[in-house]
């Protein structure tokens, strides 16, 4: 999968992927609208090109009180969000090219007020969700609000997603409706915040294309 190209369906009018944004983006403004006053910190997991946070960013009445991190891999993607970064003068925005599955790459940034796992779910094996979600509680404050995506294609797993967070100590505060044909979600932690662990990796990125196709293989077994 070239994850460079991939993220040009987002200028598709009325593409699902441009619709999943927009909810994306409409929850993260919920969720600075609702944060208290002062300082706040954000941190996006497999970040692609950054659209969803610095959309919002760019006009919101709380973007010089945010400081983010932003963490993916492939460098293309990171060079599209550092010139979206310039262009709005987020200065307090730091785009870092890594592994965004290493717990270490969030060194300094956590506990956050807003946590994005979007673009990771669907990406990943089951064991590994569940790992990330575990992780959750490391990386977010109390009262902070995570934002997650899923695709909805069978297996689905965003009933799933919701048990675990619920579990975990966060409340949902909203869901994208099954017929919107993927999953959005938004968590707010209610729990008390564990202290990060150094050198874990949460998950291995294997990629959705391929996960079809090891599902599809194992359906005709």
């Amino acid at each position: 999968m070239d994850w460079r190209t991939w993220h040009d369906r987002y200028d598709l009018g009325g593409s699902w992927l441009e619709r999943r944004l927009q909810a994306v983006q409409s929850q993260i403004r919920a969720a600075l609208d609702r944060s208290p006053s002062g300082p706040l910190q954000v941190i996006s997991l497999c970040a692609g090109q950054g659209r969803d946070l610095l959309g919002v960013l760019a006009d919101h009445p709380r973007r010089d009180d945010v400081r983010a991190r932003l963490v993916e891999l492939d460098p293309r993607n990171t060079a599209f969000a550092g010139d979206l970064v310039r262009a709005a003068d987020l200065d307090q925005v730091e785009v870092v090219t890594a592994d965004a599955s290493l717990t270490d790459q969030y060194r300094g940034m956590v506990p956050a007020d807003l946590v994005l796992v979007c673009g990771v779910f669907g990406n990943i094996a089951d064991a590994d969700i569940d790992r990330t979600i575990d992780a959750c509680s490391q990386l977010c404050r109390t009262g902070g609000t995570v934002i997650w995506t899923r695709h909805r294609a069978e297996p689905d797993r965003v009933p799933l997603i919701c048990e675990r967070f619920e579990t975990r100590g966060f409340d949902l505060q909203w869901l994208s409706e099954r017929e919107a044909g993927f999953g959005v979600g938004a968590h707010r932690f209610t729990g008390e915040p564990q202290r990060l662990a150094s050198g874990v990796q949460l998950f291995g990125f294997i990629g959705y294309d391929v996960l079809k196709q090891a599902n599809t293989e194992a359906d005709g077994a």
